[in-house]
């Protein structure tokens, strides 16, 4: 991953941009859509407007009827708190005011460490110097304060889903659990995985815009970089939760998000997917939101390589899942990422060669242009890929067990066969490594069942 901007800028614009205000948020019914909207802005005239729609869907009928939308005041507010993070990024003022509603100090200090870890890829990759301490101050003069709230929940769940292979695991396991898909700004792999699993068109939709101020002062050279997305699906999934009236959201992050993309250091390009976020996030939605909602990740006991068999065995999904950042728009696997080569891998052990390479299109470990990106996989590199990826550990297991099954060896096994990770991990029990659960996690006992009675 290229650094993107020397450090000069970052002080520059921090000079120049003193003051980031989270000045309202609006609201309103128009058109059959839940429209929100919020208002910041940095100095000098600039404002951000970003916008989201929120489009009807039937189960939202009996809380439009029974409850009134000013109820929503307190978690929109929140979903404005963690849109800020795109916006404030581009200039890293060093004072954020909050007008919008009130935090306490208890809140502060949370959004501060949500901020920090969550931005610690663009930081890193910015050649960004800063700490915990110093890299903004958070105060709030607010014009309104908004209190927790009690909603009609029922015992049902929501599902968001992304379209890699994770979120089809987790949709086929929980079907008797009366859920139901959730989907931020759809692409056909999404569509399709939602469509695969069942559901045809009924699912929770969100279509969030970026404001284009801020592309434009990308264009001139402000600050670009990886911001927490999935803090920012927490909250939203919050929103739909109670518009829906369902109590559980489950997500579909695994053990293995817990891992440091760069050695030695407190960055990760999963943070907000991480069992420390998912713990922080649970206990001040309880605090500060609702005591009902109980937001969990159903794989989190699972690693990347568990998640992999069990999607082995959902072979109608093969043809629409897509990983992919580079090619989502496009729905394609590019062939040439890290996230195509990592999903490639681990998925190697459980699904024959032809199946494989007819879902990528081509044998990935024949390539010999992607041994860089391989020696960030398996640990050879200081930094693994600000992808969401799998541990080194598990890469390395995944490659010794394909290298049991392709004959003759190529490329890319080949090497890996040369380094002394293979020697490393060579001999180790792969069926242990199938059978090897996290215990931190936050699932009921049947759900504990449900999910391990599978291997």
């Amino acid at each position: 991953m290229p650094l993107l901007a020397d450090s000069d800028v970052f002080y520059a614009l921090r000079k120049q941009h003193p003051v980031f205000t989270y000045h309202a948020f609006d609201y309103k019914i128009e058109h059959n859509h839940l429209m929100l909207t919020f208002d910041f802005s940095i100095g000098k005239g600039i404002h951000f407007r970003p916008k989201t729609q929120i489009p009807f869907h039937n189960g939202y009928t009996q809380f439009y009827k029974t409850t009134s939308i000013q109820s929503l005041e307190n978690i929109i507010f929140h979903i404005g708190m963690i849109e800020l993070i795109s916006y404030w990024k581009c200039c890293c003022s060093p004072k954020i005011i909050i007008e919008a509603g009130y935090v306490d100090a208890e809140a502060i200090a949370w959004w501060k460490k949500i901020y920090y870890h969550g931005l610690g890829e663009f930081f890193y990759c910015n050649h960004i110097q800063t700490d915990f301490d110093h890299f903004v101050e958070i105060t709030a003069h607010p014009t309104k304060q908004f209190h927790r709230q009690t909603f009609t929940l029922n015992d049902e769940t929501i599902v968001p889903v992304g379209g890699g292979k994770d979120s089809p695991v987790t949709l086929e396991l929980l079907k008797k659990q009366h859920s139901i898909p959730m989907i931020i700004n759809p692409r056909q792999a999404t569509l399709a995985c939602v469509q695969m699993a069942g559901y045809e068109n009924n699912f929770l939709q969100i279509n969030r815009t970026i404001d284009s101020t801020l592309l434009d002062l990308n264009a001139k050279g402000y600050l670009n970089g990886h911001t927490p997305f999935s803090a920012m699906l927490a909250f939203y999934s919050v929103l739909l939760a109670v518009l829906s009236q369902k109590k559980h959201i489950a997500l579909s992050n695994e053990s293995s998000a817990n891992e440091a993309t760069v050695k030695n250091m407190d960055v990760n390009h999963q943070y907000s997917k991480s069992y420390e976020f998912e713990s922080d996030f649970r206990n001040y939605i309880s605090k500060y939101v609702n005591t009902d909602i109980n937001y969990y990740s159903f794989l989190r006991p699972l690693s990347e390589l568990q998640i992999a068999y069990l999607f082995a065995q959902l072979p109608s999904y093969f043809p629409v899942f897509k990983s992919c950042n580079v090619g989502s728009k496009t729905d394609i696997w590019c062939g040439t990422c890290s996230k195509c080569l990592f999903t490639y891998i681990i998925l190697s052990p459980f699904i024959e060669i032809e199946a494989i390479t007819q879902i990528f299109g081509s044998n990935l470990l024949n390539n010999k242009t992607l041994i860089p990106v391989l020696k960030e996989l398996i640990g050879e590199s200081e930094v693994k890929p600000f992808e969401c990826v799998g541990t080194r550990e598990e890469v390395c297991i995944a490659l010794c067990e394909a290298c049991k099954r392709n004959h003759p060896l190529p490329t890319l096994l080949q090497y890996f066969q040369s380094t002394p990770l293979y020697e490393q991990y060579k001999d180790t029990d792969f069926k242990t490594s199938l059978t090897r659960f996290e215990n931190k996690h936050f699932l009921t006992e049947d759900l504990w069942m449900l999910l391990t009675s599978k291997f």
